[in-house]
């Protein structure tokens, strides 16, 4: 038993197909991450994406105080985030003015998402704090997961591994344009 363990391990054939995934070790480890987990608004990457001309390329839209870009670890293509501009932990920590247009600009990535590429259904939530699953806990975001018929198959449950069938560059046209298609009034009713 050690033996084969051994040979797979130095990548002697045991039967199994494998889809290595090498660029997900630096968001697993976490080697990129500052020493301060984002406290700071400076290292924060939800604070300084909307300045920063390389990070800026993943934002979809833009509000007057929260904004939407891609998750660049998708669960699906189309898997959007939804932060403010100012650097807040909490929900509870929002203005009223924040609330109302996260709130807003979820519903709208909803209508982008559907308009652009017809999911079957979404997982919409937040993860409050690092506990409950915040990747990066010290600025909140929303995320808007289109969900399609069997987009959950043996994959991530077996292999936790995510076979993605865009890239996020194709995923951000896709998705300008429809945001843009929908702010004209062009949704399909």
């Amino acid at each position: 038993m050690v033996a084969d363990v051994q040979r797979a391990e130095v990548g002697e054939p045991d039967g199994l197909e494998r889809l290595w995934t090498p660029h997900r070790m630096a968001y697993i480890s976490g080697e990129s991450r500052p020493d301060d987990s984002y406290e700071q608004p400076d290292g924060c990457p939800f604070c300084t994406a909307p300045k920063d001309r390389e990070a800026g390329r993943h934002i979809v839209a833009r509000g007057e105080r929260v904004y939407a870009l891609l998750n660049l670890y998708p669960y699906n293509p189309g898997h959007l985030l939804v932060c403010p501009y100012r650097h807040v932990a909490d929900y509870t920590d929002l203005d009223d003015a924040e609330t109302a247009e996260l709130a807003a600009f979820t519903r709208t990535a909803m209508r982008v998402v559907r308009h652009a590429s017809s999911p079957h259904g979404f997982n919409i939530g937040m993860n409050q704090g690092a506990v409950a699953g915040a990747g990066i806990a010290a600025h909140l975001h929303q995320h808007v997961v289109p969900r399609w018929g069997g987009d959950g198959n043996f994959m991530p449950v077996i292999a936790r591994t995510k076979v993605l069938p865009q890239l996020l560059g194709d995923t951000r046209d896709l998705l300008v344009k429809a945001w843009a298609e929908l702010a004209r009034g062009d949704e399909p009713q």
